[in-house]
Protein backbone atom coordinates (compact mmCIF):
# COMPACT_ATOMS: atom_id res chain seq x y z
CA UNK A 1 0.00 0.00 0.00
CA UNK A 2 1.24 3.83 -0.91
CA UNK A 3 2.50 5.78 2.21
CA UNK A 4 -0.56 8.13 2.83
CA UNK A 5 1.06 11.94 1.31
CA UNK A 6 -0.12 14.75 3.25
CA UNK A 7 -2.15 17.72 1.17
CA UNK A 8 -0.74 20.85 0.07
CA UNK A 9 -3.90 23.08 0.83
CA UNK A 10 -4.40 26.42 -0.33
CA UNK A 11 -3.38 29.44 1.45
CA UNK A 12 -6.32 32.17 1.93
CA UNK A 13 -4.74 33.76 4.32
CA UNK A 14 -2.50 36.83 3.48
CA UNK A 15 0.21 36.41 5.82
CA UNK A 16 2.58 33.67 4.54
CA UNK A 17 3.87 32.80 7.74
CA UNK A 18 -0.01 31.61 9.32
CA UNK A 19 0.93 28.93 11.36
CA UNK A 20 -1.76 27.05 10.08
CA UNK A 21 -2.47 28.00 6.56
CA UNK A 22 -1.28 25.44 3.66
CA UNK A 23 2.14 27.29 2.66
CA UNK A 24 5.39 25.63 2.86
CA UNK A 25 6.26 27.64 5.89
CA UNK A 26 3.73 26.38 8.18
CA UNK A 27 5.58 23.87 10.67
CA UNK A 28 2.10 21.18 9.87
CA UNK A 29 1.50 18.76 7.49
CA UNK A 30 -1.74 18.39 7.37
CA UNK A 31 -3.90 15.25 6.61
CA UNK A 32 -7.30 14.23 5.32
CA UNK A 33 -9.29 11.79 8.04
CA UNK A 34 -9.05 9.25 5.42
CA UNK A 35 -5.03 10.01 4.70
CA UNK A 36 -4.62 10.26 8.53
CA UNK A 37 -6.64 6.68 9.43
CA UNK A 38 -4.20 5.04 7.24
CA UNK A 39 -1.32 5.54 9.70
CA UNK A 40 -2.72 2.66 12.49
CA UNK A 41 -1.01 0.39 10.31
CA UNK A 42 -1.74 -2.81 12.13
CA UNK A 43 -2.46 -1.41 15.16
CA UNK A 44 -5.08 -3.46 17.10
CA UNK A 45 -8.19 -2.16 18.26
CA UNK A 46 -8.57 -2.67 21.92
CA UNK A 47 -12.23 -1.05 22.77
CA UNK A 48 -15.36 -2.10 22.47
CA UNK A 49 -18.31 0.00 21.40
CA UNK A 50 -20.16 -0.10 24.67
CA UNK A 51 -16.82 1.00 25.99
CA UNK A 52 -16.81 4.14 23.46
CA UNK A 53 -20.22 4.87 24.17
CA UNK A 54 -19.08 4.96 28.07
CA UNK A 55 -16.15 7.33 27.59
CA UNK A 56 -17.80 10.07 25.06
CA UNK A 57 -19.42 13.06 27.00
CA UNK A 58 -22.92 14.06 26.11
CA UNK A 59 -23.88 14.79 22.82
CA UNK A 60 -19.96 13.60 21.02
CA UNK A 61 -20.77 10.70 18.73
CA UNK A 62 -17.52 9.12 19.04
CA UNK A 63 -18.02 5.93 17.77
CA UNK A 64 -15.98 2.72 16.88
CA UNK A 65 -15.36 4.25 13.56
CA UNK A 66 -14.14 6.95 14.74
CA UNK A 67 -11.52 5.53 17.26
CA UNK A 68 -10.13 3.73 13.53
CA UNK A 69 -10.19 6.48 11.54
CA UNK A 70 -8.29 8.79 14.32
CA UNK A 71 -7.43 7.43 17.28
CA UNK A 72 -5.85 4.14 16.38
CA UNK A 73 -3.09 6.45 14.20
CA UNK A 74 -3.06 8.60 17.39
CA UNK A 75 -1.99 5.82 19.62
CA UNK A 76 0.50 4.54 17.63
CA UNK A 77 2.16 8.08 17.05
CA UNK A 78 1.80 8.50 20.66
CA UNK A 79 3.87 5.20 21.13
CA UNK A 80 5.97 6.50 19.02
CA UNK A 81 7.26 9.40 20.99
CA UNK A 82 7.13 7.14 24.35
CA UNK A 83 9.46 4.90 23.38
CA UNK A 84 11.71 7.71 21.85
CA UNK A 85 11.79 9.39 25.35
CA UNK A 86 12.26 6.04 27.32
CA UNK A 87 15.32 5.33 24.88
CA UNK A 88 16.55 8.97 25.27
CA UNK A 89 16.59 8.16 29.18
CA UNK A 90 18.46 5.31 28.85
CA UNK A 91 20.78 6.51 26.75
CA UNK A 92 21.12 9.94 29.34
CA UNK A 93 21.34 7.41 32.49
CA UNK A 94 24.14 5.92 30.60
CA UNK A 95 26.18 9.30 30.02
CA UNK A 96 25.71 10.55 33.46
CA UNK A 97 26.91 7.06 34.47
CA UNK A 98 24.00 6.81 37.25
CA UNK A 99 21.66 3.90 37.77
CA UNK A 100 19.41 5.23 40.61
CA UNK A 101 17.94 8.05 37.64
CA UNK A 102 13.81 7.30 37.70
CA UNK A 103 12.04 7.96 34.34
CA UNK A 104 9.69 10.39 35.01
CA UNK A 105 6.19 10.58 33.60
CA UNK A 106 5.50 11.27 29.54
CA UNK A 107 3.14 14.02 29.94
CA UNK A 108 0.86 15.27 27.39
CA UNK A 109 -1.64 18.14 26.86
CA UNK A 110 -4.98 18.39 25.09
CA UNK A 111 -6.55 21.90 25.07
CA UNK A 112 -9.43 23.63 22.94
CA UNK A 113 -12.41 25.20 23.58
CA UNK A 114 -15.37 24.41 25.58
CA UNK A 115 -18.00 21.49 24.21
CA UNK A 116 -15.38 20.81 21.17
CA UNK A 117 -14.62 16.99 22.92
CA UNK A 118 -11.54 17.40 24.63
CA UNK A 119 -12.90 15.28 27.49
CA UNK A 120 -13.81 12.26 25.08
CA UNK A 121 -10.47 12.77 23.68
CA UNK A 122 -8.56 12.30 26.50
CA UNK A 123 -10.73 9.67 27.87
CA UNK A 124 -10.43 7.29 24.86
CA UNK A 125 -6.64 7.78 24.32
CA UNK A 126 -5.89 7.05 28.71
CA UNK A 127 -8.06 3.50 27.63
CA UNK A 128 -6.19 3.05 24.36
CA UNK A 129 -2.66 3.65 25.70
CA UNK A 130 -3.03 1.58 28.90
CA UNK A 131 -3.74 -1.14 26.64
CA UNK A 132 -0.36 -1.12 25.40
CA UNK A 133 1.93 -4.56 24.73
CA UNK A 134 3.73 -2.51 27.40
CA UNK A 135 0.53 -2.19 29.43
CA UNK A 136 1.79 1.30 30.58
CA UNK A 137 0.27 3.09 33.98
CA UNK A 138 -2.08 6.40 32.26
CA UNK A 139 -3.11 8.74 34.74
CA UNK A 140 -5.64 11.53 33.68
CA UNK A 141 -6.27 15.26 35.53
CA UNK A 142 -8.24 17.84 34.22
CA UNK A 143 -7.67 21.44 35.22
CA UNK A 144 -11.53 21.98 36.51
CA UNK A 145 -10.23 21.13 39.98
CA UNK A 146 -7.77 24.02 40.00
CA UNK A 147 -9.71 26.52 39.50
CA UNK A 148 -10.54 28.85 42.34
CA UNK A 149 -13.69 27.64 44.63
CA UNK A 150 -16.58 29.68 43.95
CA UNK A 151 -16.69 31.69 47.40
CA UNK A 152 -12.94 32.80 45.96
CA UNK A 153 -14.17 33.97 42.47
CA UNK A 154 -16.95 35.92 44.12
CA UNK A 155 -15.29 37.34 46.74
CA UNK A 156 -12.75 38.87 43.41
CA UNK A 157 -16.07 39.42 41.19
CA UNK A 158 -14.30 37.16 38.88
CA UNK A 159 -17.65 34.49 38.64
CA UNK A 160 -18.40 35.74 35.46
CA UNK A 161 -14.76 34.97 34.10
CA UNK A 162 -14.52 31.49 35.30
CA UNK A 163 -13.03 29.75 33.04
CA UNK A 164 -10.36 32.58 31.91
CA UNK A 165 -6.85 32.48 32.48
CA UNK A 166 -7.36 34.09 36.22
CA UNK A 167 -9.92 32.56 37.65
CA UNK A 168 -7.21 29.14 37.93
CA UNK A 169 -4.80 28.90 40.70
CA UNK A 170 -1.96 28.44 38.59
CA UNK A 171 0.73 28.24 41.37
CA UNK A 172 -1.19 25.10 42.44
CA UNK A 173 -1.12 23.63 38.48
CA UNK A 174 2.99 24.44 38.40
CA UNK A 175 3.50 22.58 41.49
CA UNK A 176 1.61 19.82 40.68
CA UNK A 177 3.22 19.46 37.60
CA UNK A 178 6.81 20.03 39.34
CA UNK A 179 6.41 17.45 41.57
CA UNK A 180 4.91 15.12 38.59
CA UNK A 181 7.91 15.81 36.51
CA UNK A 182 9.88 15.50 39.55
CA UNK A 183 8.99 12.03 39.90
CA UNK A 184 7.49 12.36 43.21
CA UNK A 185 5.42 9.68 44.64
CA UNK A 186 1.47 10.45 45.83
CA UNK A 187 1.20 14.02 44.07
CA UNK A 188 -2.48 15.12 45.07
CA UNK A 189 -4.54 16.98 42.72
CA UNK A 190 -8.04 18.90 43.80
CA UNK A 191 -11.40 17.46 42.45
CA UNK A 192 -14.02 19.19 40.63
CA UNK A 193 -17.90 18.38 40.85
CA UNK A 194 -19.63 19.41 37.44
CA UNK A 195 -22.88 19.07 39.56
CA UNK A 196 -22.23 21.62 41.72
CA UNK A 197 -20.02 23.56 39.61
CA UNK A 198 -17.47 23.71 42.49
CA UNK A 199 -13.85 22.36 43.55
CA UNK A 200 -15.02 19.87 46.19
CA UNK A 201 -13.18 20.86 49.65
CA UNK A 202 -10.67 18.65 51.33
CA UNK A 203 -11.04 15.75 48.51
CA UNK A 204 -8.33 14.94 46.26
CA UNK A 205 -7.14 12.13 43.80
CA UNK A 206 -3.91 11.00 44.03
CA UNK A 207 -1.22 10.44 41.13
CA UNK A 208 1.34 7.97 41.88
CA UNK A 209 4.43 8.25 39.42
CA UNK A 210 2.31 7.07 36.37
CA UNK A 211 4.04 6.03 32.71
CA UNK A 212 1.91 8.58 30.95
CA UNK A 213 -0.11 11.11 32.48
CA UNK A 214 -2.84 13.43 30.36
CA UNK A 215 -3.45 16.87 31.45
CA UNK A 216 -6.64 18.80 29.88
CA UNK A 217 -8.03 21.57 29.95
CA UNK A 218 -8.90 24.56 28.27
CA UNK A 219 -6.18 27.02 28.67
CA UNK A 220 -3.10 24.65 29.37
CA UNK A 221 -1.14 26.26 26.15
CA UNK A 222 -1.74 29.70 27.59
CA UNK A 223 1.99 31.77 28.27
CA UNK A 224 2.08 34.83 30.08
CA UNK A 225 4.11 37.82 30.59
CA UNK A 226 8.03 37.39 30.96
CA UNK A 227 9.00 39.10 33.97
CA UNK A 228 11.51 42.07 33.40
CA UNK A 229 14.05 41.19 36.45
CA UNK A 230 14.54 37.86 33.88
CA UNK A 231 13.17 35.39 36.98
CA UNK A 232 12.26 31.80 35.65
CA UNK A 233 8.38 31.74 34.97
CA UNK A 234 7.60 28.25 33.84
CA UNK A 235 4.25 27.56 31.92
CA UNK A 236 2.34 24.85 32.12
CA UNK A 237 3.01 23.87 28.67
CA UNK A 238 6.45 23.87 29.67
CA UNK A 239 5.65 20.05 31.25
CA UNK A 240 4.60 18.72 28.28
CA UNK A 241 6.17 15.68 25.96
CA UNK A 242 3.36 16.17 23.94
CA UNK A 243 0.18 18.54 23.08
CA UNK A 244 -2.61 18.29 21.66
CA UNK A 245 -5.35 20.96 20.40
CA UNK A 246 -9.00 19.75 19.45
CA UNK A 247 -10.79 22.61 16.79
CA UNK A 248 -13.57 23.23 15.39
CA UNK A 249 -15.48 26.52 13.19
CA UNK A 250 -17.00 28.89 15.60
CA UNK A 251 -19.85 28.70 14.60
CA UNK A 252 -20.01 24.92 15.12
CA UNK A 253 -18.57 25.33 18.92
CA UNK A 254 -21.22 27.53 19.29
CA UNK A 255 -24.27 25.17 17.73
CA UNK A 256 -22.26 22.39 19.91
CA UNK A 257 -22.27 24.57 22.91
CA UNK A 258 -26.06 25.65 22.81
CA UNK A 259 -26.94 22.16 22.03
CA UNK A 260 -25.56 20.94 25.28
CA UNK A 261 -26.89 23.55 27.52
CA UNK A 262 -30.44 22.67 26.64
CA UNK A 263 -29.53 18.94 26.72
CA UNK A 264 -28.39 19.34 30.36
CA UNK A 265 -31.69 21.51 31.06
CA UNK A 266 -33.89 18.51 30.82
CA UNK A 267 -31.08 16.04 32.42
CA UNK A 268 -28.38 17.38 34.77
CA UNK A 269 -29.83 20.76 35.71
CA UNK A 270 -33.02 18.99 36.94
CA UNK A 271 -31.18 18.09 39.99
CA UNK A 272 -32.16 19.86 42.84
CA UNK A 273 -27.88 19.73 43.99
CA UNK A 274 -27.21 21.50 40.11
CA UNK A 275 -25.70 24.61 40.54
CA UNK A 276 -27.59 25.47 37.45
CA UNK A 277 -30.78 23.84 38.81
CA UNK A 278 -32.37 27.44 38.30
CA UNK A 279 -32.22 26.90 34.48
CA UNK A 280 -33.73 23.62 34.40
CA UNK A 281 -37.48 25.41 35.29
CA UNK A 282 -36.96 28.39 32.85
CA UNK A 283 -39.10 28.56 29.89
CA UNK A 284 -37.67 27.17 26.58
CA UNK A 285 -37.05 30.39 24.91
CA UNK A 286 -35.42 31.87 28.32
CA UNK A 287 -32.95 28.83 28.64
CA UNK A 288 -32.18 29.54 24.89
CA UNK A 289 -31.87 33.22 25.85
CA UNK A 290 -29.28 32.58 28.98
CA UNK A 291 -27.35 29.72 26.91
CA UNK A 292 -26.82 32.46 24.32
CA UNK A 293 -25.95 34.73 26.63
CA UNK A 294 -23.29 32.59 28.61
CA UNK A 295 -21.74 31.25 25.19
CA UNK A 296 -21.26 35.48 23.68
CA UNK A 297 -20.18 36.78 27.26
CA UNK A 298 -17.55 34.36 28.71
CA UNK A 299 -16.99 31.28 26.35
CA UNK A 300 -17.16 33.37 22.95
CA UNK A 301 -14.80 35.80 24.65
CA UNK A 302 -12.67 33.36 26.51
CA UNK A 303 -12.21 31.37 22.73
CA UNK A 304 -11.24 34.62 21.35
CA UNK A 305 -8.84 35.74 23.86
CA UNK A 306 -6.90 33.08 25.54
CA UNK A 307 -7.79 29.47 24.33
CA UNK A 308 -7.35 29.86 20.35
CA UNK A 309 -4.63 32.09 20.53
CA UNK A 310 -2.78 28.98 21.64
CA UNK A 311 -3.78 26.95 18.82
CA UNK A 312 -0.58 26.96 16.87
CA UNK A 313 1.64 25.83 19.71
CA UNK A 314 0.14 22.67 19.94
CA UNK A 315 1.87 19.27 18.08
CA UNK A 316 -0.83 17.50 16.82
CA UNK A 317 -4.38 19.50 15.79
CA UNK A 318 -7.68 17.83 15.36
CA UNK A 319 -10.00 19.59 13.15
CA UNK A 320 -13.64 18.81 13.80
CA UNK A 321 -16.35 19.24 11.15
CA UNK A 322 -20.01 19.59 11.38
CA UNK A 323 -20.56 15.78 12.59
CA UNK A 324 -18.52 16.89 15.29
CA UNK A 325 -16.04 14.17 13.85
CA UNK A 326 -12.46 14.95 13.07
CA UNK A 327 -12.20 16.04 9.03
CA UNK A 328 -8.00 16.65 9.17
CA UNK A 329 -5.25 16.59 11.10
CA UNK A 330 -2.45 18.61 11.49
CA UNK A 331 1.29 17.43 12.62
CA UNK A 332 3.68 19.42 13.57
CA UNK A 333 7.16 18.84 11.37
CA UNK A 334 9.96 17.88 12.73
Amino acid sequence: MDKPQATEFPSTQLDPLDQLSGSKLSPYRRFSAQQWSEFRADTPLTLSEDEVKRLRSLDDPVDLDEVRRIYLSLSRLLSSHVDASVNLFQERRQFLNIDEMIKTPFVIGIAGSVAVGKSTTARILKELMGRWPSSPKVDLITTDGFLWPNATLQEQGLMDRKGFPESYDVGSVLRFLSRIKAGDRSVQAPVYSHLTYDVIADEHVTIDRPDILIFEGINVLQVRDLPEDGKMVPFVSDYFDFSIYIDAEEELIHDWYVTRFMRLRETAFRDPQSFFHRYAELPEEAALARAEDLWANINLRNLHENIQPTRPRADLILKKGSDHLVEEVLLRKL
